[in-house]
């Protein structure tokens, strides 16, 4: 978004260090009307207050996807961009699940400072492969997760699958972001992702077999250029980064045409002045 400009990203990096300086809490606005509250610190929130959009191809695939009659599954949600974009933007409803208290507040605050309580529902607990408790860290931002040794800064938080917490509903999107839980939280996850109306999973990492479980269940990996609206299963056409694939998070589609219809037929997203 920015490297036509990049004296302008500059400029957005600089203004925001002396507001954060003036105040401990900055309401941004940001796309669509909606607004960012951030705080020093909060790394994924204030890239995308340079940037436009902090994880490009992610948030642009969410954005050109979603619908109002959606059900969007923010699984990591931390401060809650990307819920903001579903159902701040897109006006889809959102299940966000965030485990450390402190960004679930400041989650809580985003959707409350957009006014979408009504589109909204908090989870504040970890996702894994079954229900119980975890060690969790505090204080780390969006690199908070689950870990096995307990230290200093660490919480126990509630644990439950994705499948439990989904129950009978009927998500269309899921963005999982869980800092190398990813594995554990899939295995929690099976009957979700068997659900038909599930068409595009986004995710940090992948492994071998998480790789097989989606190709058993009818996923196919997919890159996506929100310049061109271009998806494809190989990234040899984009219209960006000099034609060269950069990834942020990895997405795997089912039902490739619904897919690709929806994001080529998709209203259009202004950002940083650039029609998306």
């Amino acid at each position: 978004m920015t490297r036509d400009n990049q004296l302008a990203a500059w400029t957005r990096f600089a203004g925001w260090h002396l507001k954060s300086r003036l105040s401990p809490e900055v309401v941004a606005p940001w796309i669509g009307g909606q607004r960012l509250v951030v705080r020093r610190g909060m790394t994924g929130a204030t890239g995308n207050l340079y940037f436009g959009l902090h994880e490009f191809m992610s948030m642009g695939l969410v954005l050109h996807f979603l619908r109002e009659s959606d059900l969007f599954l923010d699984a990591g949600a931390n401060v809650g961009t990307y819920t903001v974009l579903a159902s701040g933007v897109c006006r889809a409803r959102t299940i966000a699940i965030e485990a450390d208290p402190d960004t679930a507040r400041d989650l809580a605050r985003n959707v409350e400072i957009n006014d979408l309580q009504a589109l909204v529902t908090i989870r504040e607990l970890a996702l894994g492969p079954s229900d119980g408790k975890v060690m969790f860290t505090t204080g780390l931002g969006a690199m908070n997760q689950v870990v096995t040794e307990h230290r200093a800064g660490i919480r126990i938080v509630p644990q439950k699958t994705l499948d439990h917490v989904v129950g009978d509903a009927q998500p269309a999107l899921l963005k999982l972001d869980v800092e190398k839980y990813e594995d554990q939280v899939l295995q929690g996850s099976i009957e979700v992702l068997k659900k038909p109306s599930l068409k595009v999973v986004a995710l940090e990492a992948t492994s071998d077999w998480s790789l097989k479980l989606f190709a058993d269940l009818g996923f196919e990996r997919a890159f996506y250029d929100p310049f061109t609206r271009l998806l494809q299963r190989e990234p040899n056409k984009l219209a960006f980064a000099d034609g060269k694939w950069t990834r942020s998070n990895e997405f795997f589609v089912r039902d490739w045409p619904f897919v690709e219809e929806r994001l080529k037929s998709a209203k259009p997203v202004t950002v940083l002045g650039k029609t998306l």
